[in-house]
């Protein structure tokens, strides 16, 4: 298990960090250095002002409109699962640091039962969208539209997702042995608590972050890519 957990736990995030902070650098400088279009790419209506511009990037990326007129039942599921993730990533964020003034407020095992549900929620929401898409490519009419590599990152967000559930919904460990991992990462003196590594979700933890890091790695060269990119494409079609 120790041997597990360093691999995809200490060494795996270190290279898919790299790999994803480069692969990121790698796009922008892409975007940036392609020549710009001679053709006006606005879509009407379109805002006069650089404020009503911004806005309707913001709109046409956050909330898709466009997306929810022409099929509502997808965007949907993708609103669901896009609210849930920022949920799961704030709620992630105690790894790094306790939130100020919630464990003061809530007490320790108020603290700790509000994680528990906002965290086991966010999981389930995210599990039944993932689904959905997979059934969606699988049996519906776009199968015959769908690639492998359409499969190969849901079955990445689908390892990721049911490997943090387990986690949620049958570990055992407090946050702040999670916290201590991480934090010696952070500070690359890699570390795992004997907390974890002798728990019942050590090979989840693991399986866990194996699947992370190979969606990171994946990320900067797959469409996931469209997260980043889409607000510059959205601003260049309200200009």
């Amino acid at each position: 298990m120790d041997t597990y957990l360093w691999i995809t736990s200490v060494a795996g995030v270190y290279v898919a960090g790299v790999v994803f902070v480069a692969g990121i650098g790698w796009r922008i400088y892409e975007w940036a250095t392609t020549p710009k279009s001679p053709v006006r790419l606005g879509m009407f209506p379109k805002p006069a002002t650089t404020g009503g511009r911004v806005a309707k990037m913001l709109t046409d990326t956050l909330v898709a409109p466009h997306a929810a007129r022409i099929e509502p039942r997808m965007w949907f599921f993708a609103m669901m699962f896009h609210v849930a993730a920022l949920a799961a990533f704030v709620g992630h964020l105690r790894i790094v640091q306790e939130y100020p003034l919630l464990p003061d407020l809530l007490g320790a095992e108020g603290m700790n039962a509000f994680a528990a549900w906002a965290g086991g929620i966010a999981g389930t929401l995210m599990m039944i969208a993932v689904l959905y898409w997979i059934g969606r490519r699988t049996f519906g009419p776009f199968k015959n539209l769908s690639v492998p590599e359409d499969y190969l990152l849901l079955a990445l967000l689908l390892g990721v997702i049911i490997m943090g559930n387990h986690m949620r919904f049958f570990g055992h460990v407090h946050a702040a042995e999670y916290r201590e991992w991480f934090q010696s990462l952070l500070a690359f003196r890699p570390h795992v608590p004997d907390a974890i590594s002798n728990s019942n979700v050590g090979w989840s933890l693991g399986t866990h972050m194996l699947f992370v890091n190979a969606l990171l790695i994946y990320f900067p060269f797959s469409k996931l890519v469209h997260t980043i990119g889409s607000f510059a494409a959205n601003y260049a079609r309200s200009e």
